[in-house]
């Protein structure tokens, strides 16, 4: 992923991983502050690892049952524990024009020092699809990935069409 970054684009460098929350967030710690933050990673959702009123709404979508969802989501949360382990060094972009979401979490496009895009390699491995609730640059990138995922049923395709 080649991303032009702008002068109102913020980069953050120093992180590393406290906790994967789930398959699209994780905490992350400025190794010279030792402040944490939550982040919510851009442009890409993951099913839910326990009930909540995203679950709920994901389930009235998809039409697949809550606890089919949950399963899902723990594999997904298990893939990014696997690409991103806790104490992994990682930078994160964040788009000038959506910093963070409504629950104040940062939202933010995650690299590992090798740069790789963790929000680009869930959705190519088929654990994450795209999200367009908040803008993202990348979106059109990580709808094609998606198409991809989706046929070659990678991840979570393997087990549903959609999730």
């Amino acid at each position: 992923m080649q991303f032009q970054a702008n002068a109102t684009d913020f980069l953050k460098t120093h992180l590393k991983i406290t906790k994967v929350v789930d398959g699209d967030g994780i905490f992350v710690e400025d190794i010279f502050t030792g402040e944490e933050e939550e982040i919510r990673f851009l442009g890409i959702d993951a099913p839910e690892i326990k009930r909540c009123r995203k679950l709920d709404q994901d389930e009235r979508e998809t039409h697949l049952p809550g606890q089919l969802l949950i399963e899902l989501g723990h594999q997904s949360w298990e893939h990014l524990r696997n690409l991103a382990p806790i104490g992994e060094s990682v930078t994160i972009l964040m788009e000038a024009r959506d910093p963070s979401d409504s629950f104040g979490r940062t939202l933010a496009y995650v690299f590992l020092s090798d740069r790789t895009c963790l929000n680009e390699k869930m959705i190519e491995d088929g654990f994450a699809k795209p999200y367009s609730r908040y803008f993202c640059k990348a979106l059109p990138e990580y709808q094609q990935l998606n198409i991809f995922a989706k046929l070659n049923r990678k991840g979570l395709y393997e087990r549903v069409p959609e999730f």
